[in-house]
């Protein structure tokens, strides 16, 4: 037989339950009802449009704009003197090395000695072509002496001409005994040792005429017709800040290997460029007309570029876009948003898809 509980005692356990309850419900409540938390304080930004300069990229060597091989014109002559080395800046006329002159210095003195001579031997062979002349018409001497006189006077005369022209001669192999600089410029090679016999021909030094340089530039064929002399050019040299120049010149031919064609740019004097240097750079071909946004809101992951998209509930969406010119601080956006799409502007690193932001607005001064 089943034994009843008294009410008195299931009134009281009821009791005693729901004052069990009733505080762990209340405790819930304010968190069930709290608001999400934002993830990060952001500024937010627009695509902007703007002007931006359409450039033609290419790579090249750097080379001197003349070379000047200097070298010995006489044989068998000492280098007794060198006075320049690899990285002078010499000027024209300057003295650069010096051969052996002795040997030719005396042979020239030889030749004016043989000019006096000569000069006096046809002094006699005139005054006696003079007076067989003026005796002519007496009969005193026959025709065969007033020939011998005037034959002696012609061959006289050309015997000195004869001379002077070796005088001529040996003065000029005098000369080239001092080899000088033929212009302006910078000495890139030195190959004169002294004591060295020199060689006709044999290279001693090398000249970059005028210090100029230039950046061979080796372009597609396809491009060529985009470029004119006189355009602007940024050359950047290896391991070097960009370089201000221009156009100088384009090849009239290709290569038919590689279908690229030369295009001669001049830099300024003083550059950070050194002949042989490897430098590339970019055309500057025109303007166009281009949605930018900050570098800052752009992010590299993976390989792709990435914006965070100002959503509804200020929730962000990572957007994949292309990007393409950079200038300055900011950078194109060819592809993937809208103009009037509102982009975290920065510290985008910390936000994932879907993370809940807050809004506030831009620094006061900062630019577009």
């Amino acid at each position: 037989m089943t034994q009843r509980i008294p009410f008195p005692v299931t009134l009281t356990l009821a009791l005693v339950v729901s004052c069990f309850a009733l505080p762990v419900r209340a405790a819930d409540a304010p968190a069930a009802s709290a608001a999400p938390k934002a993830a990060l304080t952001v500024a937010v930004t627009t695509p902007q449009t703007g002007s931006l300069p359409q450039s033609l990229a290419a790579n090249g060597s750097v080379a001197a704009w003349q070379d000047i091989v200097i070298g010995a014109e006489t044989q068998g002559l000492r280098l007794v003197e060198v006075n320049v080395q690899v990285g002078d800046r010499v000027k024209k006329g300057q003295l650069l090395a010096r051969l052996q002159a002795e040997t030719l210095a005396a042979d020239l003195a030889a030749t004016k000695a043989g000019i006096a001579e000569a000069e006096a031997t046809l002094a006699e062979a005139q005054a006696n072509a003079e007076r067989a002349r003026a005796l002519q018409s007496s009969g005193a001497l026959s025709t065969q002496q007033i020939q011998q006189y005037t034959t002696g006077e012609a061959t006289a005369r050309a015997r000195l001409q004869s001379i002077k022209a070796r005088l001529s001669a040996d003065t000029l192999r005098l000369n080239q005994t001092r080899i000088q600089a033929p212009d302006d410029g910078i000495i890139s090679a030195r190959l004169a040792t002294m004591g060295a016999i020199a060689q006709p021909g044999q290279e001693l030094f090398r000249l970059i005429r005028q210090g100029r340089l230039e950046w061979r530039a080796e372009v597609p064929a396809a491009d060529l017709h985009r470029l004119q002399p006189g355009m602007a050019v940024k050359v950047v040299p290896a391991g070097g800040n960009p370089i201000d120049a221009k156009v100088r010149l384009l090849a009239p031919t290709v290569d038919p290997v590689t279908r690229n064609g030369l295009v001669y740019v001049d830099l300024p004097a003083g550059s950070e460029a050194r002949a042989g240097m490897f430098a590339r750079g970019e055309f500057v071909v025109g303007q166009s007309t281009a949605l930018t946004l900050p570098q800052t809101a752009v992010l590299l992951r993976d390989g792709y570029s990435y914006v965070f998209r100002l959503g509804k509930d200020s929730r962000v969406l990572q957007t994949k876009v292309q990007v393409g010119r950079r200038l300055g601080e900011r950078v194109e956006v060819t592809s993937g948003l809208d103009a009037g799409a509102q982009v975290v502007a920065q510290g985008g690193g910390f936000l994932a898809d879907g993370d809940l932001v807050k809004v506030v607005a831009a620094p006061a001064g900062a630019k577009p």
